[in-house]
């Protein structure tokens, strides 16, 4: 089992930047691929990207693709989300979520271990 803590949302102006961090605890981190998923008011949650376990393979969301970048250090049991160039329509609640299944792809299922989420909101 592992636990996962994001931090770093907040309030930021369209076309501005954040950054997500997720802690995680537990079992073993390189046992986990680890993905980053929103959920905006009123709509379901949506997949944004995920990594491999060692970090050298990544897939995103169409609509993010070259505005985030999702990292992972795994001497420090951290992952990342790098977001930049942001919009209005980015404004949701970012969890971030491990499991021990990885597929080169958009996940066809559901992934097992979840954060508590952090808000991030970009006025225009």
């Amino acid at each position: 089992q592992v636990h996962l803590v994001e931090s770093g949302g907040g309030l930021v102006q369209a076309g501005g930047s954040l950054r997500l961090s997720c802690a995680a605890s537990g079992r073993r981190f390189t046992d986990y691929a680890m993905g980053w998923f929103r959920q905006a008011p009123g709509k379901e949650r949506e997949f944004v990207g995920h990594t491999s376990y060692s970090g050298d393979f990544k897939v995103y969301e169409d609509s993010v693709k070259g505005r985030f970048t999702i990292s992972r250090d795994n001497a420090k049991n951290m992952v990342y989300l790098q977001m930049n160039s942001l919009k209005p329509e980015d404004t949701a609640v970012y969890y971030c979520a491990a499991d021990t299944r990885y597929w080169n792809g958009k996940p066809r299922y559901q992934y097992t271990y979840w954060g508590q989420g952090t808000q991030v909101t970009v006025s225009s």
